[in-house]
């Protein structure tokens, strides 16, 4: 059945975005925007993001992941490296981070490439999760086609009796954290009108430079 959604509309009023208050690096834009998402509440997962890659029959795919760190070397995430994002990223590492922050009514875009972490990076985030992510990492065989959730319950069951009683859950080898190296930055923020505000950066002999964006 057909539903027309054109009528949904909203004025997009809270903030705006001026090149001077842009800061020179995108790095510090965006921590502090970041900041300023988590101030405001409303957002349960503020470092939630979709990860879009070229998948292996030449699709885009998009999904949500976590970020789980970011600074001027990159923002960093963690999945299984034989997952269908994994291959993905195998053979194109070229990815682009999308971040919404409707309680901000802000969005930034970050396109990249993405290279693996250290093993000791991936060991220490890995042992820092709750046990039972831990197991679950060891349980599934993410992205592979399986029979039935029971495979999955009795899967995670049988290593939760095998690792009761101990302290370490051992990384899967397949199992680490990606590094996106930005290349460029775009932070839009919700104007009224639809003339939003868009501040591009992008890399050039002098470092970052960046330029304003018709909405």
């Amino acid at each position: 059945m057909a539903k027309d959604l054109s009528a949904y509309r909203k004025s997009y009023e809270k903030d705006g975005l001026r090149m001077e208050d842009a800061s020179s690096s995108p790095f510090t834009l965006f921590k502090r925007w970041f900041e300023e998402v988590e101030a405001e509440g409303g957002l349960q997962e503020a470092n939630a993001m979709t990860v879009s890659t070229i998948g292996l029959d030449g699709f885009p795919k998009a999904r949500i992941v976590l970020l789980k760190k970011f600074d001027d070397s990159g923002f960093v995430f963690y999945t299984n490296y034989k997952s269908e994002k994994g291959k993905a990223l195998a053979l194109h590492p070229e990815v682009c981070l999308s971040f919404f922050w409707p309680n901000l009514e802000r969005q930034v875009i970050i396109k990249g490439k993405a290279e693996q972490t250290s093993e000791e990076d991936s060991e220490s985030y890995f042992h820092s999760r709750p046990k039972g992510s831990q197991l679950g990492a060891l349980a599934s065989p993410q992205s592979e086609i399986i029979p039935s959730r029971a495979v999955l319950e009795k899967k995670l069951k049988s290593l939760e009796e095998e690792y009761q009683d101990k302290e370490s859950v051992p990384k899967p080898k397949h199992w680490g954290g990606y590094r996106v190296k930005p290349e460029t930055f775009e932070f839009w923020q919700g104007r009224p009108n639809r003339l939003h505000d868009r501040i591009y950066y992008y890399q050039d002999q002098h470092g970052w430079s960046k330029r304003r964006l018709a909405p």
